[in-house]
């Protein structure tokens, strides 16, 4: 392999995970106010699997095409007029989404305000497991929803990924929080600020869970009509932010006719919010989990690890030792 070629998973056709193939390509170059970073590590999202199958942002992309939007590593090179960042920086960010950042390969570019500087207290591993999840539920209990201290919010799907720092920062923020998982993972969420559990195989959360402010549902109605479901939980005037599936037409009759507000979301880059998030993470206010890392050649089967849907916080992709 050249000084101007790389490793990365390439995918040239939507489907299984056996679409997934690692291949030497062509190392990207920076533009003007882009930075080059060295991969180290890459989390592994639902987003990309939904995308490898040809749902998620599969609509936005062209192939081959590298997945991947999590990303932490060191800055190898800037190009013209990026002063915020230098070579050998350690940094983490989600670049680019919902178009294409090519987070699983050895390297990737992104514009330097994209990024930030990785928490100090975090491993790569660690670190590339943050910016999609935190930013989606650091961008929804801070921006969409403006949490405040003494509501109540209900987090679905709360030891997951997105789920498992949207507990952390509402309870950051001051709500009483609420959250729903298997059983086996109630300790680990009530030691990382959730003050009520519900364990969803056994109870209807909606009948558990009644006048609360704000629901953050990262299930959708795909699923046994969860966010239908979680309209049932809100008080009148309260919020449902609906991530996975967005909001029917369906869903939005049955919210006006109950009295309570519905919305959809899209996480977006934020460097300036991962400044943030690094800030708590490193003050011990905000954990991290990782489930289990693959090597880049066993990008396969962390794919079918994540679809089980039975992880506790993220999966990572180690690229560069």
């Amino acid at each position: 392999m050249s000084e101007n070629t790389m490793r990365a998973v390439t995918i040239k056709e939507f489907g299984g995970p056996d679409v997934l193939n690692v291949e030497e390509v062509a190392r990207p170059e920076p533009l003007p106010t882009e930075v080059l970073v060295r991969v180290h590590a890459a989390g592994v999202n639902p987003v990309d699997w939904k995308t490898r199958e040809g749902r998620g942002m599969a609509g936005l992309q062209t192939l081959p095409l590298i997945l991947g939007w999590d990303v932490s590593g060191v800055v190898e090179e800037v190009g013209f007029g990026v002063t915020t960042l230098a070579p050998g920086d350690e940094v983490y960010g989600m670049p680019w989404f919902p178009r294409a950042a090519g987070g699983y390969a050895e390297y990737a570019t992104a514009p330097a305000r994209q990024w930030a500087r990785k928490p100090a207290a975090l491993d790569h591993v660690h670190a590339a497991a943050v910016p999609l999840a935190a930013l989606t539920a650091w961008q929804i209990v801070v921006d969409t929803a403006d949490v405040q201290a003494g509501q109540r919010v209900l987090v679905t799907a709360a030891a997951g990924g997105v789920g498992h720092f949207a507990v952390q920062f509402a309870r950051h923020r001051g709500a009483q929080v609420i959250a729903t998982a298997r059983a086996a993972r109630h300790p680990w969420l009530k030691e990382i600020g959730a003050d009520e559990t519900i364990d969803y195989t056994a109870t209807r959360f909606e009948d558990a869970a009644k006048d609360v402010d704000v629901v953050i549902d990262l299930v959708g109605d795909a699923h046994d009509r969860t966010s239908t479901r979680a309209l049932g939980a809100l008080r009148p005037g309260g919020l449902l932010v609906a991530v996975p599936g967005g909001v029917s037409p369906e869903l939005a009759e049955a919210a006006e006719a109950r009295g309570v507000r519905v919305t959809p979301f899209l996480v977006e880059p934020d460097g300036a919010a991962l400044t943030e998030i690094a800030g708590l993470i490193d003050a011990g206010d905000v954990a991290v989990a990782v489930e289990e890392t693959f090597a880049l050649d066993r990008v396969r089967e962390a794919h079918a690890r994540g679809e089980t849907g039975r992880t506790r916080g993220k999966l990572v992709l180690t690229v560069t030792d």
